[in-house]
């Protein structure tokens, strides 16, 4: 797990996939179950978050440092940077939107995940506005960003767990086969969901399981998590996209 740019060589290899959380436990809790699975189907898996999420009732920076380097090991992640950006005062601006672009052009993400733009959390909001207007960024030539010029591919979108709304997804990843993982991984975060709160059903616990559980349903799955697109998906195996034996071959 890095703690600053300076800490990714030269020749990193690329990540296949990044995922940028406001905050330490975002990835695991919205994503958490796709970004093992994705790594055990060998592509590489990251994760940038933003800020330390600190402080919060009952965590301080520490506490939330060694939190996160359990739940990377859970997850099995290739990569994993905190910005350091200042949390409950996230905002758009060109230092931030800086920032991220560095990483973008440093780690040359194929595909980057980013909150729904929808969000009750004012840092999520922040956070998407960023990571699009940072992207756009990272391709830039003739500046003193560090990195080469680049653009990532694909941005997709994760449901937060703020998000009393259900936005129509793209699609949804099958979890079923790592809801376990995920679930320790969110677990790791004691301080935010276990220290200091009440064990009557239900909790936030049992709603993250539960969200995973219903989007499962959705797609005839045990356990599922939504991804949501702004921009036009290109298929051209339907039986891939189905899960559908189609053909004769």
């Amino acid at each position: 797990m890095s703690s600053s740019l300076a800490e990714i060589p030269v020749d990193f290899e690329p990540l296949d996939i990044l995922c940028v959380a406001p905050h330490p436990d975002d990835a695991e809790i919205s994503v958490g179950g796709s970004l093992l699975k994705w790594h055990r189907l060998g592509q590489r898996v990251g994760v940038l978050d933003l800020t330390s999420g600190e402080p919060t009732p009952f965590g301080t920076p520490e506490i939330r440092r060694s939190e996160t380097q359990v739940a990377t090991k859970l997850l099995e992640l290739d990569f994993r940077l905190n910005l350091g950006l200042p949390n409950r005062a996230l905002e758009a601006t060109l230092d931030h939107r800086r920032a991220v672009a560095e990483v973008f052009r440093l780690t040359k993400p194929k595909v980057i995940l980013a909150p729904w733009p929808e969000d009750a959390h004012p840092d999520h909001v922040a956070a998407t506005q960023i990571i699009e207007a940072a992207r756009f960024w990272s391709k830039l030539t003739k500046t003193t960003m560090a990195g080469e010029p680049y653009h990532p591919p694909r941005i997709f979108y994760y449901w937060s767990i703020h998000l009393k709304i259900q936005p129509e997804p793209a699609f949804v990843v099958d979890i079923s086969e790592t809801i376990d993982e995920k679930m320790r991984a969110v677990e790791a975060y004691a301080s935010q969901f276990v220290t200091g709160r009440t064990l009557t059903f239900p909790t936030a616990l049992d709603d993250i399981r539960d969200r995973a559980r219903y989007w499962g349903w959705a797609i005839g799955k045990a356990y599922g998590e939504p991804i949501g697109s702004r921009e036009a998906l290109c298929v051209n195996d339907l039986g891939a996209v189905t899960g559908l034996k189609l053909g004769t071959s």
